[in-house]
């Protein structure tokens, strides 16, 4: 019988078998334990499912000892995954079982090439990650407030497409439903192209002298955050997902080329107004990409705070500010360059962007405009 009791906090009452303890199958199993759910775990990596198992996201699968579970999570790499569910939808025959890799037609495909019944079956895939993997990166929290998409089939059965919804939901995430290729398709231009950009640009910077890197700013390290991912996943990823990718990066291909042309001859006629308007079309983008809480975009106000390099300063900051009583949009923060103190960029609502800086100019803090 099962070692955990659910105490009524979420939809699923489980058990629930998470096979994969990565990053992402150890956050799920530390999500769902926190809300009371029997949690079992396995892994082909004996240390993987070992160090899972000592933080607290779930026993080893041995402790089921025969007991059905509700629910299966399926967290292996994408170039497994399809054998994995395989197997996993003939081992518990009564439960539901997703996936939640980051492709999903592949997958879905090869399933049904191989007859293999999907009704108990749910492609999914939580927009959740870090730049770290592996157990010890795995939070309880990743997927709090994060898209997770379901992409059921037309086989699959409405009991098993809620268990998949209440998966997401009990783990705090924002559930959308699509199918699997325009879930591919939509992955293809806002986490995949994102990767292979960043990727590409990071690399141009190999043998780069340290006294020219020493000048990177913000933006630099903003482009290029995702370009320390794990290249193994990511291969696999951009592998399944290939065709929809090569799409978009014609359309790349052919806005460089026409940068290309363009800068190679920056005083003929119209050259300008091609940069602007290049960049223009870069804005309007840029402009389209949800705002907060996944609301329309809307204009911040930006301000720079200079703060001692010494703990306890931003800290002391941030709490000074909500006692002013504005709230913090976004926050960035950087050095100043052979100076020991540092710069916090604060975004806020306009109406309140002099208000501000006033009453932290009033608190001795160095506001620059």
């Amino acid at each position: 019988m099962s070692a955990f009791r659910n105490h009524g906090r979420g939809h699923l009452s489980g058990p629930v078998v998470v096979i994969g303890t990565g990053l992402l199958g150890t956050s799920i199993g530390l999500g769902l334990r926190g809300r009371g759910v029997a949690v079992y775990l396995s892994d082909p990596s004996p240390t993987n499912q070992a160090v899972a198992v000592d933080i607290g996201a779930g026993l080893p699968l041995a402790a089921l000892e025969g007991e059905q579970p509700e629910l299966v999570v399926v967290a292996s790499p994408p170039d497994v995954t399809a054998d994995v569910v395989e197997h996993a939808l003939s081992d518990y025959p009564d439960a539901t079982v997703v996936d939640i890799a980051s492709v999903k037609a592949a997958i879905q495909d090869e399933l049904r090439r191989r007859g293999v019944d999907l009704s108990r079956y749910v492609g999914t895939h939580p927009m959740a990650g870090r730049e770290k993997s592996g157990p010890v990166a795995a939070r309880g929290e990743l997927f709090t407030s994060m898209p997770w998409v379901v992409c059921p089939s037309e086989e699959t059965s409405d009991a098993a497409l809620q268990a998949a919804r209440a998966l997401a939901t009990d783990l705090g995430a924002l559930v959308s439903q699509f199918t699997a290729h325009e879930h591919d398709e939509a992955v293809a231009l806002v986490s995949h192209l994102p990767q292979v950009m960043s990727s590409l640009l990071a690399s141009r910077l190999q043998g780069t002298p340290l006294h020219a890197l020493s000048l990177a700013g913000n933006g630099l390290r903003d482009v290029t955050r995702i370009a320390a991912s794990d290249p193994t996943l990511w291969v696999q990823i951009l592998g399944a997902n290939a065709g929809k990718v090569v799409e978009i990066l014609y359309g790349v291909r052919e806005d460089l080329n026409r940068l290309i042309g363009t800068l190679e001859d920056p005083a003929a006629p119209g050259a300008r107004l091609d940069l602007a308007q290049l960049m223009s079309e870069g804005n309007a983008g840029q402009s389209r990409i949800p705002g907060k809480h996944g609301g329309p975009p809307q204009a911040y106000s930006w301000l720079t705070v200079l703060v001692d390099d010494r703990p306890g300063q931003i800290a002391r900051l941030l709490t000074e500010i909500g006692e002013i009583g504005v709230n913090v949009e976004d926050l960035r923060l950087d050095h100043s360059s052979g100076q020991n103190v540092g710069m916090v960029e604060l975004s806020v609502l306009p109406n309140r962007h002099d208000l501000l800086i006033e009453a932290l100019n009033d608190r001795g803090w160095r506001v620059l405009q």
